[in-house]
């Protein structure tokens, strides 16, 4: 489903192009789909702004080794918070396609573990527009849509909230021609 609607996705205007007219994914279906924050004002994420710590992604064992080494008990502290924070980002709302953890989302994760706000649903809408665009350039040179990484779940959730009576459909209640039919009028079986 997700590759067949990509097909009617369009760069120019950031919408799909479906028969009935242009749809588009808002900050109103990432509020309403998600709860996340859109209203709080907007920080800058570059990758000058460093985060007061750098936690180990490369030599660590992948996640599971991110996790051993970042856990501690007792009370967490800023840097764990942060850690699980990135790891929470990259895994479950970006999607990063690196099969191991990466510091490409700490200083947002350390600005959430601080206690600021930011708009989490901004950064989604805006990864997910990336996600179309790289897609939507990959049909157009006829290349294979291969492991992009974004955030996939959440154009798959969008399109179910719209498109849930166009994919629903009942094999109960459709009928079939009959075998008559078939071999008198169906050039496939003659």
């Amino acid at each position: 489903m997700l590759i067949s609607a990509s097909f009617f996705w369009s760069d120019a205007i950031n919408a799909f192009l479906f028969g009935h007219g242009p749809m588009t994914l808002t900050l109103l279906d990432v509020m309403m789909l998600t709860g996340l924050n859109i209203t709080a004002p907007d920080r800058s994420f570059d990758f000058l702004d460093k985060a007061s710590f750098k936690i180990d992604t490369r030599t660590i064992g992948g996640w599971k080794g991110y996790i051993t080494k970042n856990m501690k008990t007792g009370s967490a502290s800023l840097r764990e918070d942060t850690a699980f924070l990135n790891m929470w980002l990259e895994k479950f709302i970006f999607c990063d396609k690196t099969a191991g953890p990466t510091n490409n989302t700490l200083k947002m994760a350390e600005t959430l573990a601080s206690g600021n706000p930011i708009p989490l649903g901004k950064h989604l809408l805006v990864s997910v527009y990336h996600l179309l665009h790289q897609v939507s350039a990959k049909l157009r040179a006829d290349q294979p849509i291969s492991n992009l990484g974004g955030p996939w779940w959440f154009i798959q959730l969008w399109l179910n909230m719209y498109m849930h009576k166009t994919i629903g459909i009942k094999l109960s209640e459709m009928s079939f021609p009959s075998e008559e039919f078939n071999e008198k009028e169906n050039p496939i079986t003659r």
